[in-house]
Parts: structure tokens; C-alpha cells; sequence
């Protein structure tokens, strides 16, 4: 699917469904960029039980996008997160993240609290990932 001036639309196999007018992520030249993906399991295309499982199914779901592209977790260069509650879930996205990257490098980061996701979900990450596409 092709945007406008070469930006190419993504729908991976493997992605959530979109819940409204949003495409999952675009391509544009060199770069990848994932839209806010939350603890939404792709099968079934509902929110994962547990506060934990949900970051954890944000960032695997930003990943499969990133994935399709040719970009890997490493190729990350900004992370935006946002959290309904900075005390309680961001102390999780540092764990995952810890992991994720095993142990660093870690790409630029935005962590914002916001009153309300949609679905009431706890948490969405959004990635710009770098994937040049004569790799």
C-alpha cells in the first residue's frame, strides 16, 4: 500500500488489525515507523491479561512491524512510551527493555504519562527504526 512521495504503508502478516483509521507502520526511504502498539494479542485482537504481559505484547508487536522491514530491536533510534501510571508501569518497560536489549545499548527514549489509552490499556509504544532498504 503506497502513501504519497514514496511512503509505503505496512500491514504484516503477523500485526494487530488496526482499530480505526491508522495504518500500523510506514516506510519511508531508510526508515521504519511503527504507530503506538499496545498489549493487543494479534490472534484474537484483544488485550493480554496482566500488567507485565501487556508491555511485553506492546514491544513484540512493535517489534513483527520493525521485523518486516529488516529492522531489528538494535536497529531502534527513538522509542516514545506512554503509561497510564509512571510509579507502577514504567518500573515494568525498564525490565522488559532490560531484556529486550540485553542489558544496552539502549535507543533515545520518551516516557510520558497519560490519563487514558485507548481500551483503557496501560500502556503504548511507539518505534523509529532505522532499515536501509539496500541492505
Amino acid at each position: 500500500m503506497s502513501g504519497g512521495h514514496g511512503v509505503r504503508l505496512l500491514a504484516p502478516e503477523g500485526a494487530i488489525n488496526p482499530t480505526g483509521t491508522w495504518s500500523v507502520g510506514a516506510r519511508a526511504g531508510d526508515f521504519v515507523y511503527v504507530a503506538g502498539m499496545r498489549g493487543i494479542d494479534p490472534a484474537s485482537n484483544r488485550l493480554v491479561e496482566g500488567a507485565e504481559a501487556r508491555v511485553r505484547t506492546a514491544f513484540a508487536n512493535m517489534r513483527t512491524i520493525a521485523a518486516s522491514e529488516g529492522a531489528g530491536l538494535a536497529d531502534c533510534v527513538r522509542l516514545v512510551v506512554y503509561v497510564t501510571d509512571m510509579a507502577g508501569i514504567r518500573p515494568l518497560v525498564n525490565r522488559v527493555q532490560e531484556e529486550l536489549w540485553a542489558g544496552g545499548p539502549y535507543p533515545p527514549r520518551t516516557i510520558v504519562e497519560v490519563t487514558r489509552l485507548n481500551q483503557d490499556d496501560i500502556v503504548e509504544v511507539e518505534g523509529t527504526f532505522y532499515a536501509p532498504q539496500n541492505r
